[in-house]
């Protein structure tokens, strides 16, 4: 029986993000072995959820709005080859009225989508998000 009331965000942790599996496929479109993903039953249950997550942001294309969010300082994160694909996170600002650093320390609250189709984007994806305070 619903009453109406909104749902509140769930805090996850970067140890939630870490039930799933990869499987190394070939792809004939990009001619080259990608990880696929296969999320496990926790992190499946998040699927379209209102998540907060504390990271390390990671500007990529700051006019294009986008930012990674990653368990790791950049000297440490996945695109250094120092952690797997599930230490990072993709974040879709609803808007951006900040401009962010690198490494700085925030959390943010947006709707998790698990990707595993997708190789032009992360794994994880957080969109319409926002900057908790």
């Amino acid at each position: 029986m619903s009453f109406g009331f909104l749902e509140e965000p769930t805090k996850i942790t970067w140890e939630t993000l870490r039930d799933v599996t990869f499987k190394k496929k070939w792809s004939a479109e990009e001619s080259m072995f990608i990880l696929y993903p296969t999320f496990g039953q926790k992190v499946a249950g998040l699927q379209g959820k209102e998540v907060i997550l504390t990271g390390y942001m990671i500007p990529v294309d700051v006019d294009a709005n986008m930012y990674v969010l990653s368990a790791n300082p950049y000297s440490s994160c996945f695109f250094c080859g120092q952690a797997g694909p599930e230490s990072v996170v993709q974040v879709k600002f609803k808007k951006t009225t900040k401009r962010f650093n690198t490494d700085d320390r925030i959390t943010v609250k947006g709707t998790l989508k698990l990707n595993a189709d997708d190789i032009n984007e992360l794994n994880y994806i957080l969109s319409n998000a926002d900057l908790v305070q």
